[in-house]
């Protein structure tokens, strides 16, 4: 074998291995499903658990939809304005060959490409689901997921990760490696949206107290949480975009730190505060760990990270009672997880970046850019549902539970589901 044939050798391994990273790295990120499914469904009332389960299943299938409809075009339109593009219907020039070579962007096909993109997609909606959750019509919500899935999500997506205006902010840009920001963030805002629209649960606040409505299934939430970390692994790393040896191992060991310092603060802040360890706030404190260290994993160090995860544990905990005090009602803790820690998380980047590249000035304003479109959009598609279908169930299909009202099913069958739990 000549020295050219031995670099081309060479080259193909890589480029096949890469491939093979990104591929398994939508895996993981596709499998996260099942974690949002677990937990959403462990968190919430019995009575209502079959329909959570319902929503984690039609949220990627009809994200996934979207994305190979009309998605992946307006997220990465090539050139354009730098707010608004869009590179036509489909999966992209998928009948040039070039597409699934090297030629394409040196590591992997535009299938590979658009299966990990797509993945993303999905999750953005997948947040809404347990904060609008046990009070939300499902054709409503459903609607809602095809709407912000469709546009809301792709358009913003394209002002960092599709080379649009703030990913020329500054001297080196809006910096976001997987979506604290632009997944978490932007579900959470369309959840914030969703939640003061529909109004809290019934018997959630009376006389102006709050009511604790347990889960009912902490074994599950707490297997949602171990898929949903297994599955960040490939939801960061991945977001490396290659399978540079560096790059990746350094982000899944910042990842890991974020999100075990989650669960040691979060246990410690709720011991403190209610004289008792809540094992829901201990998931939810893994949660925002990772959440946080979203953003900035491939630019912080190992000591930084664990801060970052550390302090998200702690927002994670009072942002839970603070939302109780403005009786916004979370059923699963989303608002606390994906929007406060989707926010630390972003302006993280600017305190504890190690390259010098990003400013905390620069970050702020990325947040605030997410911040009001993502919340004007997902309320106005909330209140035109609500003028018009209706958004929420009522009260008799609210306490017979949304199993039985909306499906018509028992996630228990043989066992008695009072009105109460």
């Amino acid at each position: 074998m000549n020295e050219v044939t031995q670099v081309a050798a060479v080259s193909d391994a890589i480029f096949m291995t890469e491939n093979i990273w990104i591929m398994i790295s939508a895996m993981l990120v596709f499998i996260m499903g099942l974690g949002f499914a677990c937990v959403e469904a462990g968190l919430v009332r019995a009575k209502c658990s079959a329909n959570v389960a319902f929503k984690n299943i039609a949220v990627p299938a009809i994200g996934i939809t979207m994305y190979a409809l009309l998605g992946f075009g307006l997220m990465y339109p090539g050139t354009f304005n730098g707010i608004l593009g869009f590179a036509g219907f489909g999966i992209g020039d998928w009948a040039n060959p070039a597409s699934f070579t090297a030629a394409y962007n040196g590591h992997f096909t535009l299938f590979s490409d658009w299966l990990f993109q797509a993945m993303f997609a999905a999750t953005a909606a997948t947040i809404v689901s347990g904060a609008v959750a046990e009070r939300v019509k499902l054709h409503s919500f459903l609607i809602f997921t095809i709407v912000y899935v469709a546009l809301v999500y792709p358009i913003v997506g394209s002002w960092t990760w599709g080379g649009g205006w703030l990913s020329t902010l500054g001297a080196h840009g809006f910096h976001d490696l997987a979506g604290s920001t632009l997944v978490h963030s932007v579900g959470g805002w369309a959840a914030l949206a969703g939640v003061m629209i529909l109004g809290p649960r019934i018997g959630k606040y009376v006389n102006g107290k709050v009511h604790a409505i347990p889960a009912h299934n902490i074994p599950l939430a707490t297997i949602g949480v171990f898929m949903l970390w297994f599955g960040w692994w490939g939801f960061n790393a991945g977001s490396a975009l290659s399978g540079d040896p560096k790059a990746t191992s350094w982000i899944l060991v910042t990842t890991n730190l974020a999100a075990v310092a989650g669960i040691i603060t979060a246990t410690l802040t709720s011991w403190i505060v209610s004289k008792k360890p809540d094992a829901t706030m201990a998931l939810n404190g893994c949660l925002a760990g990772l959440v946080a260290i979203t953003a900035g994993a491939d630019v912080v160090s190992p000591l930084s990270s664990w801060i970052i995860g550390a302090i998200a544990g702690v927002l994670v905990v009072g942002a839970v009672f603070m939302f109780d005090r403005l009786h916004l009602d979370d059923p699963v803790g989303a608002l606390s997880v994906h929007l406060v820690n989707g926010v630390w998380g972003t302006l993280a980047v600017g305190i504890f970046d190690i390259t010098g590249d990003y400013t905390l000035g620069t970050q702020a304003i990325g947040v605030l850019a997410y911040a009001v479109p993502c919340f004007a959009a997902a309320s106005l598609i909330f209140l035109g549902i609500k003028k018009t279908i209706g958004l929420r169930v009522t009260e008799r299909q609210e306490l017979r539970g949304l199993d039985q009202s909306e499906h018509g099913q028992e996630a228990y069958s043989g066992f008695q589901i009072f009105s109460n739990m």
